[in-house]
């Protein structure tokens, strides 16, 4: 492992030094950004280590281009080279102002205009010009970035058509960080048209790929949103699969986000499932065993058991001091259902007209804020005490539910 680490350094100090601004008058654009997409693929494939080697090439690729005459770009090489600039998020002002000098037909005149919509923002001209290309009859080197972008831009209308052309930037461009970023897209993509078989085979494609690129963090918050979305049409023995493919803290938090997302929503069963998977990890875990959170969603999967005494205690016991804000609203929330199951009859009634006075039609809307999460929640768990709480059941089939 040493001789690998020293073996990376090497490598990243003479790729620095041949690209350092002293070295890159003599360099094509092409040369700087296949240098660039070979850090890239490290990183992708786990070496955090490149990441600022990748700022730093960047800032030097810029520099390079701007300062390239027309003359570079007679080259068809040099003008893919600044298309994929574009295509991967390169400075707007850059790429238009060498398009600006340069004049470019067919083909290459459809893609220059396309990407520089792209870059300037504009996704519906952008998206009008791309999706008109077929990657397939493009030069190899640009075909993987085009299909990836235009499939990023047609995901909204056409989730198909972008589906099919995130697959091709996979097919065309494997190991790479395009094929990581289009199984990010695939992942989210086909849990909001509900394929899960689609969803289930991009997922254990990724954790087996790609898992330590710095942007999994994104996976696991995309895997976790399509869990709860799908939670009728996915079996638990995928999670359970892909848990099973990480390390026990990766795989703990995964559950715990699982179980806070199936409490704020009142997804029962994946509730219990993910509160008993993140109990059992934990315990594996030094450090997590006395993970707040860990206690605070198991009793929530249990709150409607025989044993609401213990798990009235069991919440009264946690310290919200060690909660996030959004915990802290949702234990407020669970102490209130498991007091509510336990009061007299009287004190039910109280509570529920309590309810009615504040209480408003639950908003799942994208970009909901946590107190709506918090209302939620314990309409949620008071409609299904129902045979305890009459009152608030009564209360709450005024909305049909």
């Amino acid at each position: 492992m040493r001789w690998r680490r020293f073996g990376v350094a090497a490598l990243s100090t003479a790729m620095m030094l041949a690209l350092s601004p002293a070295h890159t008058a003599d360099l094509e654009p092409y040369q700087m950004m296949r240098s660039l997409q070979v850090v890239q693929d490290r990183i992708a494939n786990g070496d955090h280590a490149s990441m600022p080697m990748q700022r730093e090439l960047l800032e030097i690729i810029d520099e390079r281009l701007r300062a390239a005459g027309p003359e570079s770009f007679q080259e068809t090489k040099n003008v893919n080279a600044l298309l994929i600039y574009g295509a991967s998020g390169g400075n707007p002002a850059t790429v238009e102002t060498v398009f600006s000098n340069l004049d470019l037909e067919g083909e290459q005149q459809s893609l220059a205009q396309g990407i520089l919509h792209y870059v300037r923002g504009n996704t519906g001209a952008a998206r009008a010009r791309l999706s008109q290309i077929d990657p397939f009859a493009l030069d190899r080197e640009i075909a993987a970035p085009i299909a990836l972008v235009t499939g990023s831009l047609l995901s909204g209308d056409l989730p198909e058509k972008a589906l099919r052309l995130l697959d091709q930037a996979r097919l065309l461009s494997p190991g790479t960080l395009v094929e990581e970023a289009a199984l990010r897209r695939t992942i989210a993509l086909s849990a909001r048209i509900r394929d899960p078989e689609r969803f289930a085979l991009a997922t254990i494609q990724y954790v087996s790929r790609f898992l330590n690129s710095p942007y999994a963090s994104q996976f696991a918050q995309d895997f976790v949103s399509a869990v709860a979305l799908m939670h009728d049409e996915i079996e638990f023995h995928l999670i359970e699969e892909v848990a099973d493919m990480m390390s026990d803290d990766r795989a703990f938090a995964i559950y715990l986000r699982i179980a806070r997302q199936s409490a704020i929503d009142g997804y029962d069963d994946l509730l219990a499932f993910a509160s008993e998977k993140a109990t059992t990890y934990a315990s594996r875990i030094p450090e997590a065993g006395d993970d707040p959170r860990t206690v605070l969603y198991a009793n929530i999967a249990s709150i409607k058991s025989n044993n609401i005494e213990d798990v009235r205690q069991a919440l009264g016991e946690i310290d919200p001091g060690r909660l996030s804000t959004e915990d802290k609203k949702l234990l407020e929330a669970a102490r209130r259902v498991a007091e509510s199951i336990i009061a007299p009859p009287s004190a039910q009634v109280v509570l529920a007209d309590e309810i009615a006075e504040r209480k408003q039609p639950p908003n799942r809307a994208a970009g909901s804020g946590p107190e709506d999460d918090t209302t939620y929640f314990s309409e949620a768990y008071m409609a299904e005490t129902q045979s305890r709480l009459d009152a608030v059941d009564a209360l709450l089939k005024e909305d049909g539910r």
